[in-house]
């Protein structure tokens, strides 16, 4: 039986932790005149995967 392949866009989108999956945060790109200070100070934090869609993070991730 073959290995299976990772989904190369998922490998580069979330970091394997101990026992959280890190995933980057939306909304942070681009506008950020009208956001306040304490949602984009907010946005800063780690943001990890839920806990409903992290078996199918693995499963990208081959994990």
């Amino acid at each position: 039986m073959p290995k299976m392949k990772t989904v190369s866009s998922a490998a580069k989108r979330f970091k394997v932790g101990k026992n959280k999956i890190k995933r980057g945060s939306a909304f942070r790109s681009h506008i950020l005149t009208k956001k306040s200070q304490k949602r984009k100070r907010n946005l800063r934090q780690p943001q990890y995967v839920d806990s409903t869609n992290v078996s199918a993070v693995k499963k990208m991730l081959g994990v």
